[in-house]
């Protein structure tokens, strides 16, 4: 892999999509300096760790989660927000990992997922058209000409705003509140009146009795204290992730310390395009979102550009078909790229592919199509006898009311009590919990279905961790 890493200056040359319009070129030039010189939010060893990690789930040791908000808001940095999040995050690794038996990596859609690709540049209300809202990365949701101009110094609000999300990220994961032993505090306020609350305080029940049988018998491993948790978000905003990619002093080679897993999106992953130019140089662990109108021969070419030496753990397919066409349209793609021995993980989103406007105006999705195409990934990995690699989901730990659907039957007049999105719809905190019971399910029916002998060869940090 070249380690001569593109100045921004070529990278723009490719006409990238989806970026800012400043009008200001000097104020993003100084923007840019000044990233440039700040400390990196993640380090390299972290995303080498990272990256193992997936190497083992491409080869059936493992499993990822994936989730987080659709677009993270700087007003959304509060310690509350956050460890809502995470304990969401917590109980549905919690879920796969005891009930399905295998190792689950936990990757959070926070700190850096501040902008998002649109499919207009500009919005029209009241005959005024103003440029469309792109994230807090870019301008601001209020319909005015000053909050709507795209700003440069929003980009030190990023990074401000993920370095504070990953300190309270860390403290959390390493400083108790994951404890198993912790178990029923996560979900205290809510479970009980959740439509899976049942299950969940069943599941926690026999956890918290199998580990007093391990503390009792003089087991008490330092995993079930603490997780490892890694932060991801889609690689859209050139100069932000240009001037947070640096030179690892222990390989010479750079990495991408915005994000421990960075992503491309389907709407950016041209192949001679500037995001999968930039991305190849990296270390990282990288995504690749794959939509309906992609190929094997697609996939393969990207994979081939972005991982010449197929190095295991550095590619993950990210798949967003659609509950309607997953089934139809996935087989060729897996098919080709295990065909040609590659060894990459495959992930579902299945949030991406199913969304609708609702009657009463509100962009929705309804969770039984969710599933379905969680489903339908299951179903088509099943039938090839290949390996489900994880999800990839939009949530929130909050009681939002933005997916119609689930144990609590959410319908679309329920959407205006709390809609919060400013971008797409998201699991709440229930839902999300059903969907770890459901994929739990399927983990362990049929031919998926590991033995503890599969099991022993992962260690027990991996396994809890």
């Amino acid at each position: 892999m070249s380690e001569v890493f593109p100045s921004l200056a070529e990278l723009h040359a490719l006409n990238p999509k989806h970026q800012a319009a400043y009008p200001d070129p000097v104020a993003v030039d100084e923007v840019v300096k000044e990233l440039s010189v700040r400390p990196p939010l993640v380090f390299a060893g972290e995303c080498d760790d990272l990256r193992g990690k997936l190497a083992q789930v491409a080869q059936r040791k493992g499993f990822v989660l994936q989730g987080g908000d659709c677009a993270e808001t700087f007003e959304g940095v509060t310690a509350a927000n956050v460890s809502n999040k995470l304990r969401v995050l917590l109980a549905m690794a919690v879920v796969l990992t005891y009930a399905a038996q295998v190792p689950v990596v936990k990757i959070g859609r926070l700190a850096g997922q501040y902008a998002k690709p649109r499919s207009k540049d500009t919005e029209t209300r009241g005959g005024i058209t103003l440029p469309v809202y792109k994230g807090d990365a870019v301008n601001g949701f209020a319909f005015t000409p000053e909050a709507r101009t795209p700003d440069p110094k929003r980009l030190l609000d990023v990074y401000n705003a993920s370095a504070a999300t990953l300190n309270l990220t860390r403290a959390f994961v390493t400083g108790g509140f994951a404890h198993l032993a912790q178990i029923h505090s996560w979900n205290s306020d809510w479970a009980k009146t959740s439509g899976v609350g049942t299950r969940w305080e069943e599941l926690a029940g026999e956890i918290e009795r199998a580990l007093a049988f391990m503390v009792a018998c003089g087991m008490d491993d330092e995993s079930m204290r603490k997780v490892d948790f890694f932060a991801s978000h889609e690689a859209l905003l050139l100069e932000y992730e240009h001037a947070l990619t640096r030179i690892d002093s222990r390989t010479a080679k750079p990495y991408n310390v915005s994000g421990h897993f960075v992503w491309i999106g389907e709407r950016t992953r041209q192949l001679d395009g500037a995001h999968v130019e930039m991305l190849r140089h990296v270390q990282n662990p990288i995504g690749i979102k794959l939509g309906p109108t992609t190929t094997g021969a697609d996939a393969l070419a990207l994979a081939d550009v972005l991982d010449p030496d197929h190095q295991p753990g550095r590619i993950s397919f990210i798949t967003r078909m659609g509950a309607k066409k997953i089934r139809e349209l996935l087989p060729p793609v897996i098919e080709q790229v295990e065909a040609s021995g590659r060894e990459v993980v495959w992930i579902c989103d299945p949030m991406h592919g199913n969304t609708f406007e609702a009657a009463n105006g509100y962009k929705t999705r309804d969770f039984n199509d969710v599933m379905d195409e969680v489903n339908g990934f299951f179903d088509v990995h099943d039938q090839l006898g290949t390996w489900p690699g994880g999800v990839h989901i939009e949530l929130t730990g909050d009681d939002v009311t933005e997916c119609v659907g689930g144990a609590d039957a959410l319908a679309e007049t329920d959407l205006g009590d709390r809609y919060e999105s400013l971008c797409d719809p998201r699991l709440n905190r229930n839902q999300s919990l059903e969907l770890a019971f459901l994929v739990s399910q399927r983990l362990t029916d049929g031919r998926l279905k590991r033995g503890l002998r599969d099991l022993q060869t992962a260690p027990t940090a991996d396994v809890l961790a």
